[in-house]
């Protein structure tokens, strides 16, 4: 059966303890790159919004993830090279640490690129 998480403290609660530090500190370096982004679960995730979705973050069996634009991962795909990549997915080893600055970096990114295209609309 599928827990339905009501907010991120929860999601982070019922992970492993292992991984629950490692849960903290990426969401915290979300909430520092982007402080104006919302808090949110969606698809089962903590994820963020900032102008629509800005990123989701997820715990599996043998690494933790965040879950980006496919713009992100393309922009950064150099700074990314150490980690296993899909379209939109960044994937960490288990025990690796969280890599704060990169995350920042493309959390702030997007997070601007989000704010330009909302600025844009609203000019049209």
């Amino acid at each position: 059966m599928e827990t339905e998480f009501k907010n991120i403290d929860e999601y982070i609660s019922l992970q492993s303890p292992e991984i629950r530090s490692t849960l903290q500190l990426l969401r915290e370096t979300i909430k520092e790159a982007a402080p104006e982004a919302l808090e949110v679960i969606s698809y089962q995730m903590p994820a963020f919004k900032y102008y629509g979705m800005l990123a989701y973050f997820a715990a599996f069996k043998n690494h933790y993830s965040l879950f980006v634009n496919p713009k992100v991962v393309e922009v950064f795909k150099e700074e990314l090279s150490p980690y296993k990549l899909s379209k939109a997915t960044i994937q960490f080893p288990l025990k690796s640490p969280v890599p704060v600055e990169l995350v920042t970096k493309l959390i702030q990114y997007w997070a601007n690129e989000k704010l330009k295209q909302s600025q844009l609309k609203k000019s049209k």
